[in-house]
């Protein structure tokens, strides 16, 4: 991976390598579960790197800035239909389907999406379920939505072997996109995902839980990120020490199909968020997906933790699966505080469906409906589901907002 990569809207920091004592920044071995050993502690004496002080840029320039994020990226073989419909049969293009969300999107300062499946051959073959293989037309579409990265590390990263994890963080790349929790590499492994947002340097991390018991390549433990809370913890530490002011931890996590979170995520939610090295937190915000519906969002040890996002694109025709098309839009505003560090000042959600339609489409719900659009009436249901399950563990206690208006 290039030291530095351009992105359409925001200037990239340049990529710092791990040191060697924090080289276990990638994956866990292959074919190993997902561990849960203790994070280090912030009282191992001096090894310990001391928290970087605040940037120049950041001292000097903005006070604040927004951060916005969605959920699992799923094309399934109809969406994949449409994309080749609103293409003329041209190929695919998946610009019109992200539409309804871009306003937001691009919106926001820095703005993070989850890349679910590989890519496919421009071309094809295009398979779904439980191979995915995705146009990889999908990336210039998430681009031009406003999406700076996306975490790639997923049950599904595997899907199409090693050869379709580089085919989709070269797409990526060609977009402009950044891209973290699968690597071509270990030196790509290894090196701090951070972008530079108005100055601020925001490190970007990714994890799942597995890869569907696919295991990681020989001699490539470091392709996926897998769930070790001690790996992560030092992968944070690795971007402080590369200047990260903001750490956002993508988890693919949890139990599909449930709208709670389950007992490792609730474990894992805890070691993560109390985890802290000289009385600096190592990780500032959670962003889970993989659950397939909304969960709620929470702060755990002060720290907010957005347990699942659902699908943000997924279509799924079953009664028993409409919830898989509901999800929630985050978006964190952080703040910087007199002695410099950063901390979310105000946290916020939305409703999202994907509306089959026809013609499918991403829907951001409150915005529809304040535009009283025509088909806003219909959102009605989903948009009182994914509100319940955001709610559902008292976020609105500790300061989590609806944005009524989708915007």
């Amino acid at each position: 991976m290039p030291a530095f990569r351009s992105h359409s809207r925001r200037t990239v920091i340049g990529l710092l390598a791990c040191t060697a004592a924090l080289a276990g920044c990638g994956s866990g071995p292959a074919g190993q579960a997902a561990q849960t050993a203790p994070p280090p502690s912030a009282s191992t004496g001096a090894t310990q790197a001391a928290p970087a002080p605040a940037s120049p840029a950041a001292v000097g320039g903005t006070s604040r800035f927004t951060l916005v994020a969605t959920g699992d990226v799923l094309a399934y073989p109809s969406i994949i239909r449409q994309a080749q419909d609103d293409a003329g049969g041209r190929g695919h293009d998946f610009t019109k389907i992200f539409a309804g969300v871009s306003p937001v999107v691009s919106g926001a300062d820095v703005a993070l999406c989850h890349m679910e499946t590989p890519y496919g051959q421009p071309d094809g073959p295009f398979t779904g379920y439980p191979l995915f293989k995705a146009p990889p037309q999908i990336a210039p579409a998430l681009a031009a939505a406003g999406y700076d990265g996306c975490s790639t590390a997923s049950n599904h990263t595997l899907d199409d072997g090693f050869s379709g994890l580089e085919r989709t963080l070269a797409a990526l790349d060609a977009a402009g996109i950044k891209h973290n929790g699968s690597a071509r590499s270990a030196e790509e492994a290894a090196a701090p995902n951070i972008l530079d947002v108005k100055g601020v340097k925001v490190a970007h991390l990714a994890w799942t839980y597995g890869t569907n018991g696919i295991p990681l390549p020989d001699g490539k433990p470091w392709a996926v990120d897998v769930v070790d809370v001690g790996r992560i913890v030092a992968e944070a530490r690795a971007a402080r020490k590369a200047g990260a002011e903001v750490v956002v931890l993508s988890m693919h996590w949890g139990s599909e199909w449930q709208r709670k979170p389950d007992a490792d995520q609730l474990a894992w939610a805890q070691q993560l968020t109390a985890s802290a090295d000289a009385g600096r937190k190592d990780i500032d915000l959670i962003l889970g997906t993989h659950n397939h519906v909304p969960q709620p969002y929470a702060k755990v040890n002060g720290t907010w933790v957005v347990y699942g996002m659902g699908d943000q694109m997924a279509n799924f025709p079953g009664q028993d699966k409409l919830a898989g098309n509901y999800s929630s839009i985050a978006r964190f505003t952080f703040a910087r505080g007199a002695a410099g560090g950063w901390a979310v000042e105000q946290a916020e959600f939305m409703p999202q469906y994907s509306d089959p339609g026809p013609p499918f489409r991403i829907v951001n719900i409150n915005a529809e409906t304040s535009a009283g659009a025509g088909r806003a009436p219909r959102y009605q249901g989903p948009a009182e589901s994914i509100r319940a399950a955001v709610l559902s563990e008292g976020a609105a206690a500790d300061g989590l907002k609806e944005s009524t208006d989708g915007r």
